[in-house]
């Protein structure tokens, strides 16, 4: 996961698209795989570019599984607009 860096007991990443449109429609497809697992990131969105924060809130806001999983899985979602 070359995109994720580990810091304060979570994982952060940054995606760029081409224009807003993009942006949603990947945050649309990642909330879809997080309501699934029910583990939800912190994210914020402005214009072309998403910043994803993850931890576990119910294991004290640190780093787990569930955070490396989920953090896979948004990097697939990624590859699709990753042209």
């Amino acid at each position: 996961m070359s995109r994720w860096t580990e810091e304060n007991d979570q994982l952060s990443a940054s995606y760029t698209f081409r224009d807003f449109t993009e942006a949603f429609a990947f945050m649309t497809e990642v909330a879809f795989h997080a309501e699934k697992m029910n583990h939800h990131p912190n994210w914020s969105n402005v214009w072309n570019s998403v910043e994803i924060h993850l931890s576990t809130h119910d294991a004290g806001n640190i780093v787990t599984e569930k955070d490396l999983v989920l953090a896979r899985v948004i990097d697939k979602i990624y590859s699709k607009f990753d042209s």
